[in-house]
């Protein structure tokens, strides 16, 4: 059955679909690569664009996200979906027996799974922040198809289901605060939680059954993404078993530099060779000073940015700031093709989000404010231009004038394919 079948299945005739699930052959990797991950990828790249580029507003003022922190939360959220999953389907095949049902652990895995179906429905909504909130709805709502996947899955009695999901759902949630704060601790949350990650998704494989993508389509980006993280997954538990914990470490970083990548890992560009493009006047304005650069991240999983102030000499000012996603190039991808074009008008000024020669490029202008636009290119590198003098076409017309096409030209610089 096609995903997008399923996930109109599963949300609204339930009680038919649940029986239909328990009959099929499969295997825990293969619902969480053909399935599961796409639909947590669409959710987090959706959230990304949300927070990042279009903003809440609050009290007439838009909030957003810092882009660098917004590529490590999608990342984030999509590994602490992952290793959620397996989470539930250990509780859920775990209590089994003390509420009358029998253990499976693929069934369990398929009711985690597709219980998790409408939130990951309602998440994608998060592109437009107001509406991300529905997403608590769709959770809500796979908590009522647990209760009903329960019993027919794992064969518990109809009248323990409601307790079987309730112990269940408090126990997962009080897991998931725990792995939460562990991968919000310094230096152990990037290893933590490929160790996690990686050893879960190396417990099954694709089965050859399941739903093929067109690899150069969205979905199948996703696809190959997650069987990507399954090798990656396999390796770290080959190097877990070995008892070679510094080998595990290094494992688990590669896991996770998969994830951010995309299926690749990927080295930012130096930072001279970032600099190189940040030249020495910008719509007609002289740079102050030398600029500033810097490269960051953890495990190895690096992010490079580059930027200068404009307009020493003169009442006008502008920044320009270039930024190489690097091992995070993966969600730039992603988010590339999941942005829909969107307009948003209010008090304060305007914004879109449009797709223009193939190439995402967002819009603000205020009226009162800084004016933005933001172009990203090769799917890897974000060029921002902003200031408070100049109107968004004099910052797009100054962007169109700096060397793009050699900037594109260097997409495939530090990338190491699998």
């Amino acid at each position: 059955m096609g995903m997008v079948d399923r996930v109109k299945n599963i949300c609204l005739s339930p009680n038919t679909e649940w029986p239909v699930i328990a009959a099929e052959s499969a295997t825990a990797g293969g619902l969480i690569t053909g399935y599961a991950l796409p639909l947590i990828g669409v959710s987090a790249i959706a959230g990304f664009i949300g927070s990042t580029m279009i903003g809440v507003s609050v009290f007439g003022s838009t909030y957003r996200t810092g882009f660098g922190a917004g590529l490590v939360g999608a990342a984030f959220s999509v590994i602490v979906g992952v290793v959620g999953l397996f989470i539930l389907s250990f509780l859920i095949n775990a209590l089994a027996p003390t509420f009358g049902g029998q253990q499976d652990s693929t069934q369990a895995m398929k009711v985690a799974v597709y219980s998790y179906t409408p939130a990951w429905v309602a998440g994608m909504l998060g592109i437009i922040p107001f509406l991300g909130m529905l997403a608590i709805l769709g959770g809500l709502y796979g908590l009522y198809l647990l209760y009903l996947g329960l019993p027919t899955l794992m064969k518990s009695p109809a009248d323990k289901s409601m307790g079987y999901t309730v112990v269940v759902v408090v126990a997962a949630i009080i897991i998931q605060l725990v792995l939460g704060g562990i991968v919000a601790m310094a230096g152990i949350g990037a290893v933590g939680a490929g160790v996690l990650g990686g050893a879960a998704l190396g417990s099954g494989s694709s089965s050859s059954e399941d739903v093929q993508f067109d690899k150069d389509s969205p979905l199948g980006k996703l696809q190959e993404l997650g069987k990507a993280m399954e090798k990656s997954g396999k390796e770290m538990e080959t190097a877990q078993n070995s008892g070679d914990s510094a080998a595990a470490a290094a494992a688990a970083t590669n896991m996770l530099g998969t994830l951010f990548g995309g299926g690749k890992k990927v080295d930012p560009l130096e930072l001279d060779q970032l600099k190189a493009f940040i030249p020495d006047s910008f719509a007609g304005l002289a740079k102050e000073g030398s600029g500033r650069a810097e490269k960051n991240g953890m495990g190895g999983m690096m992010i490079s940015k580059a930027e200068a102030n404009y307009g020493e000499g003169s009442l006008k000012k502008a920044n320009l700031e270039i930024t190489d996603a690097g091992a995070a190039s993966g969600l730039m991808g992603l988010a590339s093709w999941a942005a829909a074009g969107s307009v948003k008008e209010d008090e304060d000024g305007s914004e879109k989000t449009t797709k223009v020669g193939g190439r995402l490029v967002h819009e603000r202008r205020s009226k009162s404010g800084t004016d933005e636009y933001s172009v990203m290119i090769a799917d890897r590198f974000m060029v921002t231009a902003k200031s408070s003098d100049m109107d968004v076409d004099a910052l797009r017309a100054a962007v169109s004038k700096l060397d793009l096409a050699k900037l594109e030209s260097m997409k495939d610089v530090g990338v190491q394919k699998p």
